[in-house]
Parts: C-alpha cells; sequence; structure tokens
C-alpha cells in the first residue's frame, strides 16, 4: 500500500566496469559522488566506489525488542517465525533479482573492509543497485531490470500487453499479485509462487504450522495455519481474512504483500515478514479511529459517486515494536508503518489492518525528522515540530490507504486502480495517503475528535516529514509524489520559500491548498486515469532548484536508518 537479456551477465563482466558517476552539480542530491579508486576482491576487479559514504547515509541503530516480556511457550513461537521469516527473505532477494544469489556468493568471497562494506551494501539494497540514488549500479554497471525478477528482464509493458491481447484467457494468471512470467520458447507463461519458491515456501510452511501447534493464542495459530496452506496454493485470501482478526501479544505478518518492486506495473507482491511485540495499550488508545471512517469517506472533497462507502471498516490499529524483519520489510528505506492486505477483496468486506512499528518510528523521528527540521524550516516554526504530530501523520497516512477509491467502473467494466494506472499507481496512491492524512486530522480537529493544539505542529511537521520522503530519489515512488505535493502547495501559496531558503507553511492557506491537491489526486484514481496522472506528475513531480538548493543542505543528516536486529547475531 512499493529486464534486458533475461540470461544474467557473466559477473566477470558485471564486475569489470566501475560504477558510472559523475562529479556533483552545485545542487545535485547528497548520493551523487565523483569515482573513487578500483579494489580487487578475489582477483576480480570491482568498483568499491564511495561504499563507506553511502553506507552513512543509513544510521545504524540496535533495535532492541524484549522478547522476555512474552512467556517461554511464546518467545519459542516468535523463534519459529523469524526462522521462517529468513526462508521468506532468501525468496525476495530472487524476486529483486534473479542474479542475486551469484552475486552473493562472489561478495561472500571477498577478503578485506571494502568486501565487508560492500556485502553490507548489498544486503541493505538487496541487490547491486543504490535505492537511494535511483536504483544507479554501485557495484558493476548493470541497469536496474525495472521488472526485477519477476519478468524476463527482455520483456517490455507492450509485449506482455500484446501477449494478453492475443490470449485474453491468461489476462487473470498474468496480471496475478502471485505469479512470475517466463519464456517457454515463444511462449510466455505464469509461474504461480507456490511452484517458483517451493524450495523456501514448503520449509517457511512446516515451520509456521510448528509455530501453531506452540502458541496458546488461537487467532495467531489459526492464521499460521491458514497462511501455511497458502505458501502452498497461492490462496491468500482465507489467510487475509485472518491475520485481520488476529489479536496476540505476538503480532505477525508474513507473506506477498507490497507491489513497489515491479516497477513495469506494479502487479507482483514482494515477500516479507515482521515478527512484532503489540503494545496493547497504544493500540486501544487510537482504536476509536477505526470508527470514523465512514465519516472521513463521506468528508472527501470528490462526488459522491467518486466515493467509496462500501469498503468494510473494521479497520483494526496495531502499535507494535519490531523484533525482526525480512524480505521486503527490510530492503533500502525501512518502513514505520503499513497498511494491509492489499486484496480488494478484503478491503472491501473488512477493511484493512494499519500497522504502526513504534521503535522505528522513534528511531527515525530522533535521528532524521528533528536535524532535517533544523535545516530547512523557516525558524520561527522549528519548534513546533513534534513527535505526537509525527505519529499522528503516520497513523492517517495508513488509514488514508483504506479510503477513497479502489474498485472503479471504467468504460463500462469493473476494475481497480492499482490496474489502471500500473507503473504509476504507487507514486500517486502514497502522495494521496501523505495529503489526505494531513486532510483527514484537520477535519477531525474541527469535530473535536483530535485536540486542537496539534494544529500548530501539524503542518511543519508535516513539512520536515516531505524532506525526509523525498531524499528517497526523486524517481522512487514515495519520493516523486513528495516532489509533487511541495510544488503544488507552493503553487497554491500554501508553502512559503523565505530569504534565507527555508520552507514555511502558509496557515491561512494550508487547508485549502490541501483540500484541492487531494481533490485532483481522487479524481485520477477515480477515473483510472493514467494519462491524467502521468501529466500531473510530469508537471508536479519534479524537484524544483528551491527544493534541491534546501536538499544540498542536508548532506550531513543520514537520509534513513538501518535496523539491526537481536536475532541476526544469535
Amino acid at each position: 500500500m512499493r529486464f534486458y537479456p533475461s540470461c544474467i551477465i557473466a559477473l566477470s563482466a558485471l564486475f569489470a566496469a566501475a560504477c558510472a558517476s559523475t562529479p556533483p552539480a552545485a545542487n545535485s542530491k547528497p548520493s551523487e559522488a565523483p569515482n573513487t579508486p578500483m579494489a580487487k576482491t578475489n582477483g576480480s576487479q570491482v568498483s568499491v566506489s564511495d561504499l563507506d559514504r553511502r553506507l552513512a547515509q543509513y544510521a545504524p541503530v540496535e533495535l532492541a525488542v524484549d522478547l522476555q516480556t512474552l512467556e517461554p511457550q511464546e518467545r519459542e513461537v516468535a523463534s519459529l517465525v523469524i526462522e521462517a521469516s529468513r526462508k521468506i527473505h532468501e525468496i525476495f532477494l530472487r524476486q529483486a533479482w534473479a542474479g542475486n544469489p551469484r552475486l552473493a556468493q562472489e561478495l561472500a568471497k571477498g577478503k578485506g573492509p571494502e568486501a565487508e562494506t560492500a556485502r553490507t551494501f548489498f544486503k541493505l539494497n538487496a541487490g547491486p543497485w543504490d535505492r537511494l540514488d535511483e536504483n544507479r549500479p554501485f557495484w558493476g554497471d548493470k541497469p536496474h531490470p525495472a521488472g526485477a525478477g519477476y519478468y524476463p528482464e527482455d520483456l517490455t509493458a507492450q509485449e506482455f500487453e500484446a501477449w494478453i491481447a492475443a490470449h485474453p484467457e491468461d489476462r487473470e494468471a498474468f496480471t496475478s499479485f502471485v505469479t512470475v512470467i517466463e519464456r517457454s520458447g515463444d511462449r510466455l507463461r505464469a509461474v504461480p509462487y507456490s511452484q517458483k519458491y517451493a524450495e523456501w515456501l514448503k520449509p517457511a510452511a512446516d515451520l509456521l504450522r510448528r509455530a501453531a501447534e506452540r502458541t496458546k493464542n488461537a487467532s495467531l495459530a489459526h492464521f499460521l495455519r491458514l497462511r501455511a496452506d497458502a505458501f502452498l496454493d497461492d490462496q491468500y485470501t482465507a489467510s487475509d481474512f485472518a491475520w485481520m482478526d488476529l489479536e496476540a501479544p505476538l503480532e505477525v505478518t508474513i507473506g506477498p504483500y507490497e507491489t513497489y518492486e515491479d516497477a513495469i506495473f506494479g502487479y507482483k507482491a514482494a515477500f516479507e515478514a515482521y515478527v512484532t511485540l503489540d503494545i496493547p495499550a497504544e493500540s486501544q488508545r487510537l482504536a476509536h479511529f477505526k470508527n470514523r471512517l465512514p465519516w472521513l469517506e463521506r468528508n472527501l472533497p470528490i462526488p459522491d459517486e467518486h466515493k467509496n462507502p462500501n469498503r468494510g471498516t473494521e479497520s483494526p490499529i496495531r502499535v507494535v515494536d519490531v523484533a525482526y524483519a525480512a524480505g521486503d520489510a527490510r530492503t533500502g528505506v525501512p518502513a514505520i508503518a503499513f497498511n494491509l492486505p492489499n486484496d480488494e477483496k478484503v478491503r472491501e468486506a473488512k477493511g484493512s489492518k494499519k500497522v504502526l512499528l513504534r521503535n522505528l518510528m522513534r528511531a527515525k523521528y530522533e535521528r532524521i525528522l528533528v536535524p532535517i527540521a533544523e535545516r530547512v524550516l523557516a525558524k520561527n516554526q522549528i519548534a513546533d515540530v513534534s513527535f505526537d504530530a509525527y505519529f499522528g501523520e503516520v497513523l492517517h497516512h495508513e488509514l488514508s490507504h483504506g479510503l477513497g477509491p479502489g474498485t472503479i467502473t471504467k468504460n463500462g467494466q469493473r476494475t481497480e486502480v492499482r490496474l489502471e494506472l500500473k507503473d504509476l499507481n504507487a507514486a500517486l496512491e502514497e502522495a494521496k495517503a501523505d495529503v489526505m492524512g494531513v486532510y483527514n486530522i484537520l477535519a477531525l480537529i474541527e469535530q473535536g475528535d483530535i485536540p486542537a493544539s496539534i494544529r500548530h505542529s501539524l503542518e511543519p511537521t508535516y513539512v520536515a516529514g516531505l524532506f525526509r520522503a523525498v531524499r528517497f530519489g526523486i524517481d522512487e515512488a514515495h519520493g516523486q509524489g513528495v516532489a509533487a505535493q511541495f510544488n503544488y502547495l507552493l503553487e497554491k501559496g500554501a508553502l512559503e520559500v523565505d530569504a534565507e531558503g527555508r520552507f514555511r507553511a502558509v496557515s491561512e492557506k494550508f487547508p485549502a491548498g490541501v483540500r484541492d491537491l487531494l481533490h485532483d489526486m481522487l479524481v485520477l484514481q477515480a477515473n483510472g486515469d493514467y494519462e491524467g496522472t502521468q501529466a500531473f506528475l510530469a508537471r508536479y513531480g519534479k524537484a524544483t532548484p528551491e527544493l534541491r538548493a534546501a536538499i544540498a543542505k542536508l548532506a550531513d543528516v543520514p537520509v534513513d536508518i538501518r535496523p539491526i536486529f537481536a536475532a541476526d547475531r544469535e
């Protein structure tokens, strides 16, 4: 709610070229840097480039979560699920790029500190491409395949769509969340995940079943059994429903979920896993917001025919601390919250669960957001930034993923927004959730559901958060959507840049600017308007000189954090 020749290039050729880098321009992103010397690793010439500098963009953070608070039997359950999560991670490595296992073997042979840094950075990025540098290679010179490991690397969108047009019976399987597309002679075929990744899914399923036998919590046991079944038959809906009902001290999320890795269409789901501890008091404190979802849907600034009153409204909210993450959940920039499942059938029937990752959120606020605010906000707004406002924005961002258009009608046919917006869906959906989150907080303040005192910190905290997100890469889904928010709100006068190049939220114009921006994005979704979304992002989704100049002030601030889990030391 984020290819070229299909044969893998010989590793000797992959390693032979240095990472193509150029000296930074005056307003370039901090991730751009000059070439650095070459090094030898196990006889292969490789580019160590500026890997130390790149790795330093992630502040290492020890995430100490005390599993001793669980009963001994539940600690055994946690260990079994963590072991299953490691199997899931192996799948994701292959989803990110089919060449990753061979590259990992080569990197394992390296000696010395440069080789160790390269291994760490490879693991962080799940491949030889820097996710903070618009997926440019940091190792070798192979371009990043847009379809990751889900499609033949030489497959184009045009060939895919032409195949479906000629073979309409293949549409459902080809656009499924849980199939990989392969070539078979001169034909294309869809291979179910359960077959493609059976080597890891079968033992992962066994581990989940063992965990289900050990736990005393009936809802966790039910979910784990159904998810184990889904690993083997690709039928995830029943276990998604069970996950919605999961209420246990050990909150587990494991399976194929987000589609950001598929940059061709956004069809294919990446495997990930979270093993977390629920914080019941915090979860209960936020539970009343789910009861406001029907009103929030009705309050959206679009015509009623575009609203989605039929989505389920159970939408449980969990506040948790992360003990372990794997797969897509620990690659590149770690999430601070998520909103799942993405299956529209489940959303229509029950809504979606919002999970807020408190320890990750606190680490990012202290290590990243506060230093950013000190450098880019107008000086009289810096002190207004608060963790409570940040936490509230994250919560309502996730709630917003379950609001607005989902299943729509286009040309007389029922379809989904994600299927119509394809590769642009992630950028627009993330931007929509950012803006709708603020819009909804403002609306709930007026309704008396949120204290009015939060208003003075909401806007500057939101602006600082945009700077945190845009540094992930302007061509990354969230980054491009963030730039669109900046530029639109500047155009509306809701943001201003002062003589020092600092950004200030203009309170008297901010609510109207947010409302207009949200309206425009929701209409694009409601109409399934690919061309309109393309034009919107082309107009607004670019980094302006003012934005680049502000980002340049952040060179000494880490871009994000690198969680270190205790389970990795075991």
